[in-house]
Order: C-alpha cells, then sequence, then structure tokens
C-alpha cells in the first residue's frame, strides 16, 4: 500500500511553493530518552502520586493512532518497532509510514536523577539499522523491507569545535551505512544545549546556517528526506524555506503547554513555510489523544483554525465524559512566544538559551533583586540568579555544577515537559 508520506514529499518536490500537502508525524520514541517515565502519567493516578502508564499502554496508544490513519509517520523506537511493525505487522496494511529513532546523543539521556544533560551533546547511537530494518543483525538484501526504512538521526551544536566536529563525523558515518543499506532518514537539528558564544537572536541564524552548511557537503542520495527544527518564529523559517524549499522544513513540537500553543504553532509554522510537524509530548499528554490528533489533522489540512480546534477539542472531551486538564478559557491561552516577527511577543527558544536584552533580566541582578551577583546576599548567589532568570545571558564558566544542572533541568523541561 502507497504510503501518505511518499505521495506527499513527491507532491511537495514537484511544487514546493503551491503544494498544500502536510505531513504529520507521531513521535513515540521517548522511552529512547526518558525511561520509564516515557509512557507519561496514567490517567488512574491519584494527588500526591506518580503514575506512569506501562510501556504496554505506550504501545497500545501507538496501535490506535496508526489505525485511526490520521498522521503520516509513526516515529518509534527500534524496539517499539521490531514488537509492533517487524513481529505485529502493524504498518503492513497501513498508509502510515513507521519510522524509528536511530541514534540517541546524550543530550536525550533525560533519565531521572541523570546529570548528562548538563554537558555538551555528544553523538551516541544504541540502535542498530539492520535492527529497524530486519530485526537482526546482518538482513539478506530481501529482508530489508521486512521493518522500517526510515529513521530520525539528531544533531545537536553548540558553537564548540571538537565537539561539533565530532558529531559531523558521527552524522556522516551513519550517512555511509544509511545509503549502502537503502535506509532513509530525517535529520533533528536540536537547538545547543551548552552553547558558547551564542545569545538568543543568534541561534536561529546559527542552526540555519549549520543546516545548510551540512547539507551542502551531500549529495542527494545521502541528504534527509525533511528536517525536524525548533520553529524560532516566521523570520526564521522563511528564511530557510527561501534558501531551498527543497529541504522540506518541519518543526517539534516540544514540551508542556497548553492545547492552542500546540494549535496555533502547527498554524503558524505552516503559514511561514513549514511542511512536517512531529508532535510526541503534546500527543502523549493530550486526555484523548485520537480527539487531538485529529484537530492537529484538520488544522494541516486547512480545514479548521487553531482557535476553533481547541474549542472543538473541548466540546469532543465534554461528549465522551473525559474531564478536561484545564477550562476552555485557560486551555485558549498562549504561553509560548512564536508567533511574531517582533514586538511584545517572543521567539521560542528553549529555556537556557539566552534572551534578547529587553526581555532578560539584567545579568548584573540576583535572584533575590540585589545590585549584582558579586554583593548578593541570598543563599546560593548565581544559583538562584541561574533558577530565577534561566534565559539571562549565562557565563558557563563561572557556574557550579549544581548551577549548570539546575539550568539544563530548566531548559529540559521546557523542552521535553516537566
Amino acid at each position: 500500500m502507497q504510503k501518505t508520506l511518499d505521495q506527499k514529499l513527491a507532491a511537495i518536490h514537484a511544487d514546493p511553493s503551491g503544494c498544500k500537502d502536510f505531513i504529520l508525524a507521531d513521535a513515540k520514541d521517548a522511552d529512547m530518552a526518558f525511561g520509564v517515565g516515557a509512557p507519561g502519567q496514567s490517567p488512574e493516578m491519584h494527588a500526591g502520586e506518580v503514575r506512569f502508564r506501562t510501556l504496554a499502554e505506550y504501545r497500545e496508544q501507538i496501535r490506535q493512532i496508526t489505525r485511526q490513519g490520521l498522521v503520516d509517520i509513526m516515529l518509534m523506537s527500534a524496539s517499539s518497532n521490531y514488537q509492533l511493525n517487524i513481529v505485529d505487522r502493524l504498518f503492513e496494511n497501513s498508509r502510515v509510514t513507521p519510522a524509528a529513532r536511530a541514534n540517541d546523543a546524550s543530550d536525550v539521556f533525560a533519565v531521572r536523577y541523570g546529570k548528562y544533560v548538563s554537558q555538551p551533546a555528544q553523538p551516541f547511537r544504541t540502535a542498530l539499522l539492520d535492527h529497524i530494518q530486519c530485526g537482526h543483525v546482518e538482513c539478506e538484501p530481501n529482508e530489508r523491507a521486512l521493518g522500517a526504512d526510515l529513521g530520525l538521526y539528531s544533531c545537536t551544536f553548540n558553537n564548540r569545535l571538537e565537539d561539533d566536529l565530532q558529531t559531523l563525523k558521527q552524522y556522516k558515518a551513519f550517512r555511509e551505512e544509511a545509503e549502502k543499506k537503502g535506509f532513509r532518514h530525517f535529520l533533528e537539528v536540536f537547538d545547543p544545549n551548552a552553547p558558547v558564544g551564542l545569545s538568543s537572536e543568534q541561534v536561529p541564524h546559527f542552526i540555519n546556517d549549520q543546516i545548510a552548511r551540512t547539507l551542502a557537503g551531500i549529495a542527494q542520495p545521502g541528504r534527509p528526506v525533511f528536517l525536524k527544527i525548533v520553529y524560532h518564529g516566521p523570520k526564521a523559517m522563511e528564511e530557510l524555506v527561501a534558501y531551498d524549499p527543497h529541504l522540506v522544513a518541519g518543526i517539534l513540537g516540544g514540551g508542556a503547554g497548553t492545547t492552542y500553543d500546540a494549535f496555533k504553532l502547527l498554524s503558524e509554522a505552516k503559514k511561514y513555510g513549514a511542511r512536517v510537524a512531529l508532535f510526541g509530548r503534546k500527543i502523549n499528554n493530550a486526555e484523548n489523544q485520537l480527539a487531538f490528533v485529529e484537530m492537529l489533522r484538520r488544522i494541516a489540512d486547512g480545514e479548521i483554525t487553531a482557535e476553533d480546534a481547541v474549542k472543538a477539542y473541548h466540546g469532543v472531551l465534554q461528549r465522551l465524559n473525559i474531564q478536561p486538564r484545564k477550562s476552555l478559557a485557560d486551555d485558549m491561552q498562549l504561553t509560548t512566544g512564536v508567533m511574531s516577527y517582533g514586538g511584545d511577543a517572543q521567539v521560542s527558544v528553549p529555556a537556557g538559551v539566552p534572551m534578547p536584552a529587553s526581555q532578560a533580566k539584567s545579568t548584573a541582578d540576583c535572584g533575590c533583586g540585589g545590585p549584582s551577583k558579586e554583593t548578593c546576599a541570598c543563599p546560593g548567589k548565581h544559583l538562584n540568579a541561574v533558577e530565577s532568570a534561566p534565559n539571562a545571558l549565562l557565563d558557563f564558566s563561572m557556574m557550579t555544577v549544581a548551577e549548570k544542572l539546575a539550568w539544563n533541568k530548566s531548559k529540559r523541561d521546557r523542552i521535553f515537559g516537566s
């Protein structure tokens, strides 16, 4: 059965400026980042109690959303791909394309009590391409179609020469293996997790240039089929799309927020040139994932506005007698600024990436209002400043290990949800 992903990619490349097709993906690969907490909190949890869904429940959600048929891609861990795709044959008669996370660099090692995310991202691959394609090492040529032929590869650049060179070398090795084995990939470029010498205004340009520069050295057979990046606002998206509309820019959904945050993000990113959206935690945290995905699909296809989609989603919850976590009024609030060219609204950047001076607290201020970090009398001094103004322009060389952990926890919670 022909997959909708292949149809839409062909249509986009045939008419990049006029094609209205939009690719939607559900990212159910969080077990390669969060471990036990990846499936999300169980509906049966009670106040003061944390109970996570099981892996079996997580995979059942994958089954339901795949059978619904409204997403174009289902992104999974290699282990879930093995069970659902290779063993259970879930995608055999589906128009949904199965995909697996092909690498797990250290900036997604978001385990409880772990300290890995406080350090510059290091490239790493747990998954084997053969396992993704056929379920065992050294696939025979005719076996490679048993599993997935598409994977996510992520890179994080921190403006640190040695680290960034290592990231590029590992990406090159992956591409060589993938091309030999007939494995396609889409490229995720995270924002810096431990940047050097970058302000918030510079991060979108830094990311766009890294993408263009990296892909310039890759011939068409080895290039990613599309990109997955943080949406930094209209200017950055338009710049990237104008540079090369065949890059097929996609956005990641990010962490916790309101329903309107998710729906408006999709609507605005599409408006300014994005052709793909990958939502993970926003779908997984929804009160009803199938209804949430339906609204995403209708927004992506231009059938409904983001505002009306929030109201319709709450209407579905009411009909199903599901208690929403937020009232309709609260869920209609925009809590992440991703929509404006300038003015009062902020551009969306992860916590910890410095904001413009007009939006950030002065770096001389301490966390309890003292005139400077040096004369601050409150406990923790610099750490308080980090926690109370996590977007301020920080000097990592002056931070203790505890301060770096606080900074990175704030960033991780903003991206993946607390």
